[in-house]
């Protein structure tokens, strides 16, 4: 009997820990202009949300900026500093765009390369829905991540604030939107 009574406590502490490992995450997004909050979805892209909160974690995006930001498009950070010198993450993650979810306004993505598996640390928030870059069934898109859920007037400042070219760098906000941290935040109860 305590044989049975053991293995019931660790199966239910188990499955505990995985219904907590699953459960959305959230982030603040600390910048000059204002606080961002974005939940993070680690049951639709377990392999990015971990990605993104190590480079969280190990405060790889504190002090950079939001580099290439397009009106009625998107805002994009986390690769480069204000003085447009780029800040390389560890490790690249593999695409998950054909999760299901959409970039849609306010969602937040991986940024990356013609290489489906080349988003690293660089993310955009979607300042509308940008459907051409979802997943096709013959070709893979952006890896949606998560929402905003506060904030949608900082990431609004931040899509219409004035850019120029700066070096070779198009779209680039002309004063600094500087990302002071990412920090994970306790889920708020409703």
């Amino acid at each position: 009997m305590s044989k049975v009574v053991s293995l019931v406590c660790a199966i239910a502490i188990a499955a505990a820990g995985v219904a907590a490992a699953e459960e959305n995450v959230s982030v603040e997004i600390v910048t000059n202009v204002g606080t961002m909050t974005v939940e993070l979805w680690p049951t639709k892209a377990p392999a990015t949300v971990q990605n993104f909160l190590d480079r969280v974690d190990e405060r790889h995006y504190d002090g950079l900026i939001f580099h290439r930001v397009i009106a009625n498009f998107m805002i994009q950070g986390g690769g480069f500093d204000p003085d447009m010198n780029e800040r390389e993450p560890p490790r690249t993650v593999v695409n998950e765009s054909s999760n299901g979810e959409r970039n849609r306004r306010w969602t937040i993505a991986m940024a990356r390369y013609a290489d489906p598996d080349s988003a690293g640390a660089q993310f955009y928030i979607n300042a509308k829905d940008n459907p051409h870059l979802n997943a096709q069934p013959d070709q893979p898109g952006y890896t949606v991540f998560g929402k905003l859920t506060a904030g949608m007037d900082v990431a609004e400042e931040i899509e219409l604030t004035d850019t120029g070219t700066i070096g070779r760098f198009p779209n680039v906000p002309l004063t600094p939107i500087v990302i002071e941290t990412i920090r994970r935040v306790e889920p708020t109860e409703d």
